[in-house]
């Protein structure tokens, strides 16, 4: 049995959204922790709101970190006493708050109030060679992320077999690397709370909108991070 332990850096591209590691690590583990915003709460408007990332950031994301806590030392209880059945009871929690704390963690340094645009550089020349030009991968991730079956996220990730950038979905919180095996590069939040008080029940709106926050900059040393 496997447990996450701890977060790789953002930038880094070792097994950034796996949820599992040695649960060698347990005895020593420390407690997750909400990471700061590189920026103000209303820094992204007028695209998000600061309502929104306020109750983003401070409320959602947080309850994932302290829920991933608690599950995390039911189950090292579990260990201990050799409970086979509770250690297989709390893998969806693990799975559930731990992908939603690696997504968030990701997220948030994917937008920048000084984003938009478009990439350049290495990363901009893969864009073109794998999906014939920007404005086809930005219609395809945003189709994908608008078509979402309820909450879940929009992800452009990378290839390490193929070589090759590739967007997808995946459903509720679950990481990308963990469930497909790619490493993301940049996620789209579409779980409601990202965007309902602003943007209500229309999903593509806020699609729209969030194209003029995107970082490229931490998307592009993302890419590179997984090229060397």
């Amino acid at each position: 049995m496997m447990l996450l332990c701890r977060l790789v850096s953002p930038g880094g591209c070792r097994n950034s959204s796996k949820l599992i590691a040695p649960l060698g690590c347990l005895a020593s583990r420390q407690k997750h922790t909400l990471p700061d915003l590189p920026y103000d709460y209303g820094a992204l408007q007028p695209h998000i709101s600061a309502e929104i990332m306020q109750l983003h950031h401070s409320k959602h994301h947080a309850t994932y970190v302290n829920n991933l806590n608690v599950a995390e030392e039911k189950y090292k209880e579990a260990l201990a006493k050799g409970d086979v059945t509770a250690q297989v009871s709390l893998q969806p929690a693990l799975k559930f708050n731990g992908g939603g704390h690696i997504n968030h963690t990701i997220f948030w340094t994917n937008l920048s109030p000084n984003g938009g645009g478009e990439p350049k550089g290495e990363l901009m020349e893969a864009i073109k060679r794998d999906f014939g030009s920007f404005a086809n991968f930005k219609e395809k991730l945003t189709t994908l992320s608008v078509g979402v079956q309820g909450s879940g996220w929009g992800w452009l990730g990378f290839n390490k077999e193929q070589g090759r950038l590739q967007v997808t979905a995946c459903s509720n919180q679950d990481p990308l690397q963990g469930t497909t095996g790619l490493v993301p590069l940049l996620g789209i939040d579409v779980w409601e709370h990202a965007y309902y008080l602003q943007y209500k029940n229309v999903r593509p709106d806020y699609l729209k909108a969030i194209w003029n926050v995107i970082n490229w900059e931490n998307v592009s040393s993302r890419y590179a991070a997984c090229k060397k």
